[in-house]
């Protein structure tokens, strides 16, 4: 007789998985969450149906390389680069402080070292996915903050890459070989980098652009999906994780022609795998095993939740940005996720954590996605607290060393973002002799534009006091130029806040936002797309033998009821 065990448990665990998430959804939580918690219903430890736990830790290794593949493929250096002066420094304090802490409390609790400082790495590592998720939730992408703590966990991306590589010198032995093992260990990860950099960013983009040519779109996801596995795989020839190689391997994907394709592709097959590694994780959870460590569980618990949100902003404290700032480092980092589960499976696999120890850190991670949008709702309360402490608020409130610009304080333009758009007004209203002052969130571009006279003020427009700065309150006009939607929409209701009668200019990226814009207290909004298209009308006609006037009268009248169609009953 046929066994259909695996099957029906893939069955079970993807049918509970899609029940749990779209509850976790209702309740505002993570997915991930409602994916724990269908791992936990087919699990040993609870009655009832238990799933084939083997044969799905084995898929879930599959969802692994395609979870740190994605990271790798979707790795943007450029983003790290822009906030590196606290993103690359601050987050190694961090990871360093906060795995200090968790090998203290395992070595307090009677672990062995080595299970007591894998304990301590896995909990210093945030999730990007659930702080992106949560960011997006309440409105800071686009915001300085939301690029400064994404880059900082870009920067816990590239150590966790680092500790991977590391983990298995951490292997039971002889102690004196430790310092030589770390060193072939890490002689090994280089050399791996190297080769797959160098020589699969060669080959790579070859194999997948002859692919491409066939206009096969099974045989090109057939083609990385085996580079992927095939890359991910020989990196145990080097003694590495596979974890580490599939990172790897998206890194080389991501810098061919093709990366957006794969990109695309690589999706569906990545949520259904990964969903599998959540679910494998939630039937190693065991309540049975938190009651009987109850101690050790809340000491974890309360060190993510509190410990490494005080290290976090404190860390950031340190450096020249906004307290607010700051602020939101700290929630971000109170929470753990998928690198955290990555680095605990390893270590166990490595014989270097009991599956005890790992099923309380899962616990904790689960509590910690659950409670961690929570943290955000507390920075309000919080930076009114600190801003009562005076000295303590101007120490952790530093804007950068930016020369004080002489602002006008009435009858000037504030233009929010200086980029090309924003340049353009900046010329215009410089030629006519009115004055403007200019937000910048670019700190280099603030005060290269302070230096060449352009009154400008370093800082986030959707803040207060960034904007009261200004002298918003007697200002003609605000023109926001910024490209970010959730940046131009805090900016705009901040600005009419503080001024309800001043003209405010906005520039959208599409359409559908023109509406939201207009009720958040825009006079006019602009949006590129459309002025892009007008004007290629306009031209058309000129040279389809128009008037010039005429054409234009109809360019106008087609900009007036697209405009208008979006709005609704705000006019624009």
């Amino acid at each position: 007789m046929d066994d259909f065990s695996l099957i029906t448990s893939i069955a079970i665990a993807l049918g509970l998985a899609a029940v749990g998430g779209f509850a976790a959804r209702l309740l505002r939580l993570s997915p991930i969450v409602g994916y724990l918690a269908a791992g936990l219903v087919i699990s040993p430890a609870t009655p009832g149906y238990s799933a084939d736990s083997a044969a799905i830790q084995q898929l879930a290794n599959i969802g692994v390389i395609f979870l740190m593949f994605g990271v790798g493929l979707h790795f943007n250096l450029s983003d790290l680069l822009s906030v590196r002066a606290i993103a690359i420094p601050g987050a190694i304090i961090q990871v360093c402080a906060a795995t200090a802490v968790g090998t203290g409390i395992g070595l307090a609790f009677g672990l062995p070292w080595r299970e007591a400082l894998v304990l301590g790495l896995a909990i210093s590592i945030a999730s990007t996915v659930i702080l992106i998720r949560t960011l997006e939730d309440r409105g800071l992408m686009g915001t300085i903050h939301a690029r400064v703590v994404i880059g900082w966990l870009i920067a816990q991306d590239i150590i966790t890459v680092i500790v991977l590589a590391v983990l298995p010198t951490l292997q039971p032995g002889e102690n004196g070989a430790f310092w030589q093992d770390l060193a072939l260990a890490l002689g090994r990860a280089a050399l791996f980098v190297v080769i797959m950099l160098v020589v699969g960013a060669r080959l790579l983009p070859l194999l997948l652009s002859v692919v491409a040519r066939t206009g096969s779109r099974e045989l090109f996801v057939l083609a990385f999906v085996a580079a992927a596995l095939g890359i991910a795989a020989s990196a145990a020839a080097f003694g590495l994780s596979i974890a580490l190689g599939a990172f790897i391997a998206g890194v080389a994907v991501s810098e061919t022609e093709t990366s957006h394709q794969v990109a695309a592709d690589v999706v569906p097959l990545r949520d259904a795998f990964a969903v599998l590694f959540f679910v494998s994780v939630g039937i190693l959870l065991d309540p049975d095993v938190v009651r009987a460590n109850k101690p050790l569980f809340l000491a974890i618990l309360l060190s993510v939740l509190f410990v490494n949100a005080a290290i976090a902003f404190v860390t950031a404290a340190i450096f020249p940005f906004s307290g607010r700032t700051a602020l939101v480092v700290g929630a971000g980092l109170a929470q753990l996720g998928e690198f955290t589960f990555i680095v605990g499976s390893e270590g166990m696999r490595e014989g270097l954590m009991t599956e005890e120890t790992y099923a309380i850190i899962l616990a904790v991670a689960a509590i910690s996605i659950v409670v961690n949008p929570l943290a955000f709702r507390t920075l309000d309360p919080i930076e009114a607290v600190l801003r009562r402490l005076g000295p303590i608020w101007r120490f952790v409130d530093r804007q950068g060393e930016i020369p004080e610009p002489r602002l006008p304080r009435s009858g000037h333009v504030v233009i929010v973002g200086y980029g090309r758009v924003g340049e353009l007004t900046g010329h215009a209203l410089s030629q006519l002799g009115i004055p403007f002052a200019v937000i910048e969130i670019n700190l280099e571009r603030a005060r290269a534009l302070n230096a060449a006279g352009i009154p400008t003020i370093w800082g986030d427009a959707g803040t207060r006091e960034v904007l009261e700065r200004t002298g918003i309150e007697h200002a003609r006009a605000v023109v926001i130029t910024v490209p970010g939607e959730s940046s131009a929409f805090v900016a705009t209701a901040a600005a009419r806040a503080l001024n309800p009668a001043v003209p405010i200019l906005v520039r959208a990226r599409t359409g559908g936002e023109i509406r939201p814009l207009c009720e958040l207290g825009a006079n006019e909004v602009i949006v590129p797309e459309y002025e892009g298209g007008l004007e290629i009308m306009r031209q058309t006609l000129v040279y389809l033998g128009f008037d010039a006037q005429e054409a234009l009268h109809l360019s106008n009248a087609v900009r007036d009821i697209h405009y208008q169609a979006e709005a609704f009953d705000h006019p624009i």
